[in-house]
């Protein structure tokens, strides 16, 4: 028995001081912990970020300290730090293999909720993904697509690929083309064309409106329209747009050479005249 308690004595010794000083230091260091957590948490509520960033910084910054609390009770202790770095190198290579996937959507996640390439409520097309953002979390973004399917992406596809922001700017540019026969004067058909875009709603005065042959293919001209509307209007000026160079164009006599085709040929089939 007096052998064991000199046992403890020795060992209290040796060791006592540095037991001491590691809680103190422990003791120190978490009142030192919590009172960084207050500061940092301060200083995020003032920034722009979205809540979902500032709590992930948060405990980023006090997982950061309390590892480098547990490393200094280590050093006091006297426990060689080689030995606990390649314990620390194995696990952390053992993880990040474990949740490779899952690390590599965290960190798109965290760069999206940044730098913010979108916003819930854009309409976007990525990966195969075309429709509405409707929500935006750590792992995985939500696309509602037009006909109302719910797309989950993960952000680590979404920050690797790129990525069309349809809605990003306040105005988009409408294309369309239209074949024209090439027995019709080309300034009729651009003043015709041009007057239907006038004519649409939606339309925009500046930048004002294109209308000019660009291409030829045999017997057949090729007109572009273009034009430009604000940015929430862009699916109703689309389709009204088409519409009334449409009915423009017919209205002036000027048609498709595929319909003058179809024609003939009903004409043929029913025994009419042979152009």
């Amino acid at each position: 028995m007096q052998e064991f308690w000199n046992k403890v004595v020795e060992i209290g010794a040796t060791y006592g001081g540095k037991i001491v000083l590691a809680l103190v230091t422990l003791i120190v260091g978490l009142i030192v912990i919590k009172a960084i957590g207050r500061i940092v948490r301060k200083a995020l509520e003032k920034s722009a970020w979205d809540k979902i960033v500032k709590v992930i910084i948060l405990k980023v910054v006090k997982i950061l300290l309390y590892l480098i609390l547990l490393v200094g009770i280590i050093e006091i202790l006297g426990v060689p730090m080689t030995s606990v770095a390649a314990l620390v190198a194995s696990g952390g290579l053992a993880l990040g293999l474990a949740f490779q996937g899952a690390l590599s959507n965290l960190a798109g996640g965290f760069m999206i909720l940044i730098f913010k390439p979108f916003r819930i409520g854009d309409y976007v097309e990525s990966t195969g993904a075309e429709g509405f953002v409707e929500d935006i979390s750590i792992f995985y973004t939500k696309i509602l697509t037009l006909d109302n399917k719910l797309i989950m992406v993960p952000n680590g596809d979404l920050m690797s690929s790129n990525v069309t922001n349809f809605t990003a700017k306040d105005k988009r540019r409408i294309d369309q083309d239209f074949k024209i026969t090439n027995d019709i004067d080309q300034e009729l058909v651009k003043k015709v064309l041009l007057e239907a875009c006038a004519g649409t709603a939606g339309v925009l005065s500046e930048p004002s409106p294109f209308a000019r042959l660009t291409a030829v293919d045999d017997d057949t001209y090729i007109f572009t329209v273009r034009a430009w509307c604000e940015t929430p209007q862009y699916w109703d000026v689309y389709f009204d747009l088409i519409e009334n160079c449409s009915k423009s164009l017919a209205a002036h006599g000027i048609d498709d050479p595929e319909e003058r085709i179809a024609v003939r040929l009903v004409k043929e089939e029913d025994g009419g005249e042979k152009p």
